[in-house]
């Protein structure tokens, strides 16, 4: 039996999710493209991706059941430390055909970010953004703007690109 003592939880920490997906084959494709590496355990109508950066554990069960966005999850969100960061996941993404909903300087959840969102194969959207303010003071017109907004959601379907300085986490149409 392990030592748990031994566990340094401040390397050894990541968040575990568990999805149910309707195609293993290509939920694994995406999320290799969004992860930049392939999953540590295959198993079958399994597949597990345990990643250094962002630290998280997110498993991939597949299910002759409905999935998301049926579930209730408004959307999941991998922070990154750059804007370089946003645009080389982003870049992985789109190489491997995935539609991006692209943004620039919005203001969204009280926070000034530069991001792209994604849509996995069962519909769950991923937002891959990096903070520009966590105030959302550095852009105060948009800020002043979309912090009378409620919520933070993710981009419709049929959203394109935003333009600069638009709504909370919402693209315009």
């Amino acid at each position: 039996m392990p030592n748990e003592s031994a566990v340094d939880f401040e390397t050894d920490r990541r968040i575990h999710i568990a999805l149910a997906v309707k195609d293993l084959e290509k939920s694994r494709a995406y999320y290799r493209a969004l992860f930049g590496q392939g999953p540590t355990k295959e198993r079958p109508r399994y597949a597990k991706f345990e990643v250094a950066e962002p630290p998280v554990n997110l498993a991939l069960n597949e299910m002759p059941v409905p999935t998301a966005p049926a579930n209730a999850v408004a959307h999941f969100g991998v922070q990154v430390k750059s804007t370089a960061a946003v645009k080389e996941i982003a870049a992985r993404l789109e190489k491997d055909g995935y539609e991006l909903v692209p943004e620039e300087h919005v203001t969204c959840c009280y926070a000034v970010q530069n991001k792209v969102w994604a849509t996995d194969p069962d519909g769950n959207k991923w937002e891959i953004y990096v903070l520009l303010d966590d105030n959302g003071t550095s852009y105060a017109s948009t800020a002043a703007k979309s912090l009378s907004m409620a919520g933070c959601c993710a981009p419709t379907p049929a959203a394109k690109a935003a333009p600069v300085g638009t709504g909370c986490c919402t693209p315009a149409k």
